[in-house]
């Protein structure tokens, strides 16, 4: 039975989200989720397409001109940025696709099952796991996990949020945390793979090759399906940021089925279009 409330900022439930991707896949079409970080970005993603629009905190500090990865530091209540944002920007304009609220599962202040409460009657369809542990490694990786501020709060996040009839599409970066996202109720994994690269704010040696994002990539996937062939798998990050980009890593890896851009899709075309309209501008003559 059709959801009577969906429309204008009003939500989708778990199952109307995914037929709704289903059908994009059955349509052999490759599924695009887009970040946005402001509530004109949203409105004209949704206007070119996009299936899903997902709302970061780190989409407020990429439209101010700082690299995403603003999102992961102590610049702000990740949270409450995301709560802003989806609130006075992005669901007032979005006309009919669902919105996913990017969650930071492992704040220790939040009591989680309270506050995706909020996130649903905001109006969201579902959550996402950002800022996401998973692409901490190292020293600063272990002590997260020792003190509490773990992955695994993640995976709890995304259990909450299945309880509650929330969709989720959710960021990792092993295979190991695709499987346990996944069991947790993973409605769809997405194979992060690095920062961006490219445009003004995008990294150029912080990253992987093609080759091995999209082996990452691979890995991610054949991990869960082995368990769990409902999933939806996408590719995110590193070097994979043009539509030609995701056209290889769709033709070169098995069971992929599309993308997710924030930075590749928001920031870049921001950059590109805004340079080129202000020279044809300044190009006129008196």
């Amino acid at each position: 039975m059709p959801n009577p409330w969906t429309g204008k900022g009003n939500p989708y439930t778990k199952q109307e989200v995914r037929d709704r991707l289903q059908k994009v896949v059955d349509k052999k079409q490759a599924i695009i989720a887009a970040g946005a970080g402001t509530g004109i970005s949203a409105k004209f993603i949704e206007i070119g397409g996009a299936d899903l629009i997902i709302v970061y905190n780190s989409g407020r500090f990429r439209m101010a001109g700082h690299g995403s990865t603003a999102g992961m530091m102590a610049y702000g209540d990740a949270n409450a940025v995301a709560m802003e944002i989806g609130e006075f920007e992005v669901l007032p304009v979005v006309e009919e696709i669902p919105v996913i609220c990017g969650v930071h599962g492992s704040d220790p202040r939040r009591r989680m099952w309270h506050f995706l409460g909020k996130v649903k009657d905001m109006g969201f369809s579902g959550v996402n796991n950002f800022p996401t542990h998973s692409i901490i490694d190292g020293h600063f990786r272990n002590v997260l996990e020792e003190t509490g501020m773990s992955f695994q709060k993640e995976v709890e996040m995304v259990k909450l949020a299945t309880k509650m009839d929330l969709f989720s599409i959710v960021y990792v970066a092993k295979p190991e945390e695709a499987v346990q996202m996944a069991d947790a109720g993973a409605d769809a994994i997405i194979a992060h793979v690095g920062t961006t690269v490219g445009g003004s704010i995008g990294v150029t040696g912080a990253t992987v090759g093609i080759d091995a994002a999209l082996e990452r990539t691979q890995a991610i996937v054949d991990a869960v399906k082995q368990a769990n062939h409902d999933t939806f798998f996408l590719a995110h990050g590193g070097p994979i940021n043009t539509p030609a980009d995701v056209r290889y890593t769709l033709d070169h890896t098995t069971g992929l089925h599309g993308f997710v851009g924030a930075s590749s899709l928001e920031r870049m075309g921001v950059e590109a279009s805004l340079t080129n309209l202000t020279k044809e501008f300044k190009a006129l003559k008196l």
